[in-house]
C-alpha cells in the first residue's frame, strides 16, 4: 500500500533560526515566487499535498501570547491567496491552506476554498484552526477573549481557559458544517449556460442551506458553483481529546504528533475512539503523523539551536538524521495504523529538497511510495470518493 506524504510549509522553515541558515532566502519570504518554487519542488517529489500555515497574529515562541522577539521570522502572506497564486503553476500536487474559524466568516471561507478548487482543477484542501489568543481578537474588536493560562492545548488546568477553548472548538465545528453545506448548495450542472433560451442558471439546482446554530445563522446558497471535488479535503491538527473529536466530526484527515511507534499506535486508538464517540459516518479519518525533519546529520540543527539561544522544542518529534534513516522510521511507524506523514522541513529549501530527492527515492526503493501521480484530484489520491450534493434529492 502506498504511503502518503505531505509537507507543511511555513516561513523559512520550522526552526526559529532557519532564516539565518546557509542557503535560506529570507529576502524572498513575501514573494509568490518563493512559495511557487517550494511547491513545485514538492510536486517533483510526487508528494500528496502541501499545507500553508497561517494565523491571525504574528508568530510567537509562546502559545498563549506574543513574545516580542525580533530575531525570528515575523509576518505572513494570506494562505488562501498564496495557494491560489501557486495553483496555476502546478498541476498535480494538493494545496491545503490554513484559515481561522474564530474570526473568519464561514461564507468567506467556503467561497475562497471552492474558488481554489476551481483554479487548481480539484486539488484544494482546507485546514481550519481556532484562534484563542486575546491579541488576535483585539485585531477585530468584536469580541474580548480571556488571557490564556496554559502553555499548550494538551493541558487545560484553568477552568476559564478550558471553557474558552471548548467554545472555540464548538464554533469551529459549526463553521465547518456551514462551509460544507455551502459547498453542496449548488448541485452539479446548476450552470446550464443555454444561449438559445437565455438561461444561465437552473434555479431549481441552487439550495438554501438554512443553518441555524449556536454560533452562526446562514441562509445561503453560496455564490460559487460547486467545485471539481464537490467537497474539498478538510484536514485538522489534533493533540488531545477535544481536537480529536472535532476532527472526527469535521475533517477528512487528522494530523497527530507521536514521538515513537508505541505512542503512534496509542494515538491511532484515540482517534478511532473519538470517531465512535461522535458517531462518525462515512469514511474513517486518514491519520497522518507530523514530524519536524533535519535531513543531513551534519550537526546543522545544533548550530541553529546555538544561533537561536535554545534547543528547538516542538509538539512533534524532531528527527535529525539521514533520509535513509527517516525512511526506515516512517515504514516502521506505519505498522501502528498511520496512513501517512506530514513532514515539517526544519530549513527551507534545504530539507524540502532532501525530502524530495533523498527520502522519496529511499521510500520508492522499499516499494512503499508512488513513482507517478495516479489521480488528478486530491480526494481521489487519498482514496476518498467525490460525494454528491446533500441537497440533490430535494431538487
Amino acid at each position: 500500500m502506498t504511503l502518503h506524504l505531505a509537507v507543511a510549509l511555513d516561513g523559512a522553515g520550522w526552526h526559529p533560526a532557519a532564516w539565518r541558515a546557509e542557503g535560506a532566502r529570507p529576502d524572498r519570504l513575501f514573494t509568490a515566487g518563493y512559495w511557487a518554487e517550494l511547491t513545485l519542488e514538492a510536486e517533483r517529489g510526487l508528494l500528496d499535498f502541501v499545507t500553508f500555515e497561517d494565523s491571525l497574529g504574528l508568530q510567537s515562541s509562546r502559545f498563549e501570547a506574543p513574545d516580542g522577539r525580533l530575531d525570528q521570522v515575523r509576518g505572513r502572506l494570506d494562505a488562501v491567496l498564496l495557494a491560489s497564486a501557486v495553483a496555476p503553476v502546478t498541476s498535480r500536487i494538493g494545496l491545503v491552506p490554513t484559515t481561522s474559524t474564530t474570526h473568519t466568516e464561514p461564507f468567506h471561507v467556503a467561497i475562497g476554498i471552492a474558488s481554489l478548487d476551481h483554479v487548481s482543477r480539484g486539488r484544494a484542501g482546507w485546514r481550519p484552526r481556532v484562534s484563542p489568543r486575546a491579541d488576535e481578537a483585539a485585531h477585530f474588536g468584536r469580541r474580548e477573549f480571556p488571557p490564556l493560562k496554559l502553555s499548550a492545548l494538551s493541558a487545560l488546568p484553568d477552568p476559564a481557559t478550558e471553557r474558552h477553548v471548548r467554545n472555540l472548538f464548538g464554533e469551529a465545528a459549526d463553521a465547518v458544517e456551514v462551509v460544507r453545506r455551502l459547498w453542496d448548495s449548488w448541485e452539479d450542472g446548476a450552470e446550464i449556460r443555454d444561449v438559445a433560451t437565455g438561461r444561465f442558471i437552473d434555479r431549481e439546482r441552487l439550495h438554501y442551506v438554512d443553518f441555524d446554530g449556536e454560533w452562526f445563522s446562514v441562509k445561503g446558497p453560496s455564490i460559487t458553483p460547486r467545485s471539481p471535488q464537490g467537497q474539498p479535503l478538510v484536514t485538522s491538527l489534533a493533540h488531545d481529546t477535544l481536537p480529536y473529536e472535532f476532527a472526527a466530526r469535521a475533517s477528512d484527515v487528522v494530523y497527530v504528533t507521536p514521538h515513537d511507534r508505541e505512542e503512534a499506535a496509542a494515538l491511532v486508538g484515540e482517534v478511532r475512539a473519538a470517531e465512535a464517540r461522535v458517531g462518525r459516518a462515512g469514511p474513517p479519518l486518514r491519520i497522518f503523523a507530523d514530524l519536524v525533519v533535519f535531513l543531513d546529520g551534519d550537526g546543522r540543527k545544533a548550530r541553529l539551536d546555538e544561533l537561536d539561544g535554545a534547543e528547538l522544542v516542538s509538539d512533534a518529534l524532531v528527527f535529525d538524521g539521514t533520509p535513509e534513516g527517516l525512511a526506515g522510521l516512517l515504514v516502521a511507524w506505519r505498522e501502528a495504523g498511520l496512513d501517512g506523514y506530514r513532514l515539517r522541513p526544519g530549513v527551507l529549501p534545504h530539507d524540502l529538497t532532501a525530502i524530495t530527492r533523498g527520502l522519496v527515492p529511499a521510500l520508492q526503493a522499499r516499494g512503499v511510495f508512488r513513482r507517478g501521480y495516479d489521480t488528478a484530484d486530491l480526494r481521489g489520491r487519498l482514496g476518498l470518493s467525490r460525494p454528491a450534493s446533500r441537497y440533490e434529492k430535494a431538487s
